[in-house]
């Protein structure tokens, strides 16, 4: 009998560890600190306009580029918050999910043979997408604690056969918030390359201590050469709705528009326009988001740091990186996995956002949860350590 050949790729991937650690979770009642999703649902207004779209219809297929009343609002939101110039017809394309136009870009602007440029610790969707696009991956390792992003160490890396670079900022596992200096380096190099850029910027207006998210797209010369990814569920807590979009040049967008079609086509009008509303109406529920966030962040940092924890800089996203080797000689996921069972609360071990020479002593910790559930968090690990120590005679 012969035997099915499927899809090396996806074939050998595990199951992801955001999987793996959220059934741990649930099976030890444990604070689920590890997947990246809020635990309130955004503004009742978004909902109630969305709600009212799905009722009054039409609910048949919309535009594949998206409703025009999202995509004015997107252009608009580029304009009042970076000055930049959309076109609704031309520059926006909606689509489902941050993670459905990353896809479509990668396909569109990377396609088989070409190289893609991945800056590590990267998000985990990445890599799959452009190996199962049939391209080639290059990797550039950020060093913590400062994960700086070096020019010259991202020159290495890119070759004329480069057709995309994958940047995000601020950066989803670490919370990295590029500085314009570092984007200018990178815009030298894009520069002097034939490639293109894929801007992950899902967190854009989650930045931290009043600092200014720069687009890519906003320097000399990257007007043509760069793609915005955005998420309406990061903006909202509203991430069980899956609507993204990409905006840039409209010779880019058309490309990706053509991969964008294949995928997924189009996605829900009422959410469209639930979205469309929010962005001309309720930017103050993020921009209020942004410091209910670092409120959060320094609670967590602040609790964390008393049990032994080394806190590394946080300056955008929802997430903070600690190192672990002042409670513990173990490797990450080990650690992680100890915790959820024994301490009742569930993280994420850096190592898997990392292909290979991974550092294996750093966590992520997720804040984007009610101040209780952190306060939960936080008593359950200084009771679990302070048991430990004292089961050690210490």
């Amino acid at each position: 009998m012969s035997t099915p050949h499927f899809n090396p790729v996806f074939s050998k991937l595990p199951t992801t560890i955001f999987t793996v650690m959220s059934a741990l979770a649930m099976e030890h009642k444990a604070v689920n600190l590890g997947q990246g999703f809020p635990d309130e649902d955004g503004p009742l207004a978004i909902r109630e306009a969305a709600a009212k779209a799905l009722r009054d219809g039409p609910n048949q297929y919309p535009p594949t580029r998206g409703l025009i009343d999202l995509r004015r609002a997107i252009a608009n939101h580029a304009k009042r918050f970076y000055g930049l110039q959309f076109n609704p017809d031309t520059n926006v394309l909606v689509t489902s999910g941050g993670t459905e136009a990353l896809t479509a870009s990668i396909m569109g602007l990377a396609g088989e043979g070409g190289e893609v440029v991945l800056i590590e610790p990267a998000y985990d969707s990445y890599g799959p997408i452009a190996e199962a696009v049939g391209a080639k991956i290059k990797t550039l390792k950020l060093a913590p604690p400062d994960w700086r992003l070096n020019e010259e160490a991202l020159r290495a890396v890119v070759s004329d056969k480069t057709k995309a670079i994958l940047l995000n900022t601020p950066l989803n596992p670490i919370g990295r918030a590029f500085t314009r200096e570092e984007l200018e380096g990178v815009a030298r190099v894009v520069a002097n390359s034939n490639a293109c850029v894929i801007a992950d910027e899902v967190y854009e207006h989650l930045i931290f201590d009043g600092r200014k998210h720069v687009p890519l797209i906003t320097l000399p010369g990257m007007a043509e050469r760069v793609v915005r990814v955005g998420s309406a569920g990061k903006m909202f807590s509203l991430t069980g709705w899956k609507i993204g979009w990409v905006t840039g040049a409209a010779s880019l967008i058309d490309v990706v528009a053509k991969a964008h079609q294949f995928i997924t086509f189009t996605t829900s009008p009422a959410l469209q326009l639930g979205i469309a509303y929010a962005l001309e109406h309720e930017m103050d529920f993020t921009l209020g988001l942004t410091k209910s966030l670092q409120a959060n962040r320094d609670l967590l940092a602040a609790g964390l740091a008393k049990l032994g924890f080394e806190i590394l800089p946080c300056e955008g996203s929802y997430f903070l990186t600690a190192g672990i080797r002042g409670l513990t000689n173990e490797p990450d996921k080990a650690f992680c996995e100890r915790l959820v069972r024994e301490a009742g609360v569930a993280l994420i071990p850096l190592s898997v956002f990392f292909e290979s020479g991974k550092p294996d002593h750093l966590v992520r910790f997720a804040f984007c949860k009610k101040r209780a559930v952190l306060e939960d968090a936080l008593g359950r690990l200084e009771k679990y350590f302070h048991a430990e120590t004292r089961s050690r005679g210490e």
